[in-house]
């Protein structure tokens, strides 16, 4: 069986996608913390704050990533 080629040429746009899909979901677990505050555990908010952390260090990565791919396009 033969191995697919490489085809890198979609990589910056599924990577652009993909902190657009992150973003949205940093807001939408903020605005979860914010509405429903009263009714959460601090142990389940502080789960929540530091799963956001890491997302949003995924994002840096993956902008950095896409700054690498538009730079080996050219």
């Amino acid at each position: 069986m033969m191995a697919k080629p490489d085809n890198r040429a979609d990589n910056a746009e599924k990577l652009r996608d993909a902190v657009q899909n992150t973003v949205r979901n940093i807001d939408e677990a903020e605005e979860y913390l914010a509405e429903h505050a009263s009714e959460i555990a601090p142990d389940q908010k502080e789960i929540i704050e530091n799963k956001n952390n890491r997302r949003r260090q995924s994002i840096e990565g993956m902008r950095s990533e896409i700054k690498d791919e538009v730079n080996n396009e050219q």
